[in-house]
């Protein structure tokens, strides 16, 4: 007999790995797999989908008219339902950048999800892209459209534009960084101090989202993904080296693209914090 298809069942606790690129949250989620109980991964195309139905359940759509707020909600909830739903785990953190954009409908679908926003001083991330292009002089990548004759500084401006990796990320956490939805629901996590002290900074994350705490190993880490990051012409885009720690190195920025960046991380000044965030 052919064996009988398993009805999906969703996860019973959902959370959000969001921020920056290039701050941590591959090596986030690299860590928290090491839990049984935890299922976590790289950018998932569950973002996305919620995304365009998003927008195809709206007016766009001349049929929106038949469907419920209701309906909507089940249908956005059957998502997450029908992705996860084989993955046996408890809990489980789904990542993409444009979760702190959409607070408001993650408050709507799972009133008890949290959002995890990876940080890293901003020339520091613009540097990590950079480092990357530099190691393939021999290719051209799809984050700058493939574009060969591209220098610092043009991909600089390209990253940081409202609609670029950088620009749109950094724009999404200020977003949820003032906005009503983020008391409770928001923690950032800089990249500075999971590095620096990761059993600390593991701990808080594990405090905030009312989980048993699970000893992890700092020492044996593993994570890749060198199929996607070789279609998108970045080799070691979301490859995690074995051992947490903090990089030593000089910049690799002009002087002056390094300057212009270097007071833009505001979550560094506690002024700023008007919703009392916790920052790891």
């Amino acid at each position: 007999m052919p064996a009988k298809p398993q009805t999906a069942k969703p996860p019973e606790k959902l959370h959000f790995i969001s921020g920056l690129p290039r701050s941590g949250s591959t090596l986030l989620s690299a860590i928290l797999k090491q839990n049984p109980r935890f299922h976590a991964g790289m950018t998932s195309p569950v973002g996305d989908l919620i995304s365009v139905l998003v927008a195809e359940m709206s007016g766009k759509n001349d049929f929106s008219v038949v469907i419920s707020d209701q309906q909507r909600q089940a249908v956005l909830r059957g998502i997450f339902q029908n992705y996860y739903g084989g993955f046996r785990t408890d809990v489980v953190f789904d990542t993409g950048r444009m979760w702190c954009s959409k607070l408001p409908l993650l408050a709507a679908l799972f009133p008890n999800s949290k959002v995890i926003a990876c940080v890293r001083e901003l020339p520091w991330v613009l540097d990590s892209v950079e480092r990357l292009v530099r190691k393939q002089p021999m290719t051209v990548n799809k984050i700058f459209q493939f574009n060969p004759n591209g220098t610092v500084y043009s991909r600089t401006e390209a990253l940081i534009d409202a609609n670029g990796m950088v620009g749109f990320s950094f724009q999404a956490i200020k977003d949820a960084w003032y906005g009503q939805y983020s008391p409770g629901r928001m923690l950032l996590l800089t990249y500075e101090g999971l590095t620096r002290d990761p059993r600390t900074a593991m701990q808080t994350l594990y405090g905030f989202i009312d989980e048993p705490w699970f000893e992890h190993d700092f020492d044996h880490i593993e994570y890749h993904a060198d199929e996607f990051d070789a279609r998108l012409g970045l080799p070691g885009l979301h490859t995690v080296q074995s051992r947490v720690s903090a990089p030593k190195r000089e910049t690799v920025l002009p002087p002056d693209l390094f300057n212009r960046f270097i007071n833009d991380s505001f979550w560094l000044d506690p002024k700023n914090n008007i919703r009392k965030i916790p920052v790891v």
